[in-house]
């Protein structure tokens, strides 16, 4: 079994009460407004589609990435609607582990039967 920290333990939470209100099958914006409005009430601190800047070689790029959610300034949450996590999107979320400043991140597909299914957590 993973084991994760407070903080996380927390988002997953709340991640399981938009799961078992909304299911499956939506997308990937409805899942990211419900669970920012349930992190807020929970007391969580909440930014919606935080920019992230890149730079090569001293070089800003305009890329357009952005991150999902992010909680109380200490963790990134990347969420998916999709059928299965494929290596990609880990591979996005090591990406993101190296531009950012914050090392730890969730990675949560809603679109599963079980949540705890589509979990996963990277630390650096």
């Amino acid at each position: 079994m993973i084991e994760f920290d407070e903080l996380s333990n927390k988002v997953i939470g709340c991640a399981f009460k938009v799961h078992s209100v909304l299911g499956p099958g939506l997308l990937e914006s409805a899942y990211e407004q419900c669970l920012a409005r349930e992190l807020r009430l929970s007391g969580f601190e909440v930014k919606i589609q935080v920019p992230m800047p890149v730079e090569y070689k001293n070089l800003p790029l305009k890329c357009g990435y952005r991150l999902d959610l992010v909680a109380d300034d200490s963790l990134i949450v990347e969420l998916k609607s999709v059928e299965a996590l494929r290596p990609i999107h880990q591979a996005q979320l090591i990406t993101y582990l190296n531009l950012s400043e914050i090392k730890v991140r969730l990675l949560i597909n809603f679109n599963v039967k079980r949540l705890k299914d589509g979990i996963k957590q990277l630390v650096v």
